[in-house]
């Protein structure tokens, strides 16, 4: 059944999927939707993530939990690379991908889900001097 659109929830999916490469605490996003209340932001990330619409996640060092938006059809087919200095998820090629995912079921016998697979590592940017743009930009 499909839940009743409210104004938050209208506003957090407009959010999400303006930045559907980045991964955000509860917290981060009611930060900036400073008309929606930290409340709304979990109990519609809960349900998002019951629909699959979103991916709960862990950064290393890390308690706190992390959501990405993943309704979009190019984030279902792809794995993903995610970065653990400044969170910005990646998709990995998409002709890399199938041979891996391939390989992996011809080899190992398992199916894997994609919309699921995350690697994690350090992207390009924060391995540069001075580090990640983005990161600085959220210190701010």
């Amino acid at each position: 059944m499909q839940a009743y659109m409210t104004q938050p929830r209208k506003r957090l999916l407009t959010y999400l999927k303006d930045h559907r490469d980045e991964t955000f605490s509860a917290k981060q996003i009611s930060d900036k939707l400073s008309e929606v209340s930290v409340s709304a932001v979990y109990r519609n990330l809960s349900a998002l993530e019951q629909d699959g619409a979103v991916r709960r996640v862990s950064k290393t060092g890390s308690r706190e939990v992390f959501y990405q938006y993943l309704a979009a059809e190019e984030c279902r087919s792809h794995l993903h690379l995610s970065c653990k200095k400044c969170g910005k998820t990646f998709h990995m090629d998409a002709e890399e991908t199938e041979d891996l995912v391939e390989r992996i079921a011809a080899l190992d016998k398992f199916a894997l889900d994609r919309s699921e697979t995350v690697l994690y590592g350090v992207c390009e940017a924060c391995q540069q001097p001075g580090g990640c743009p983005k990161k600085e930009d959220d210190e701010k």
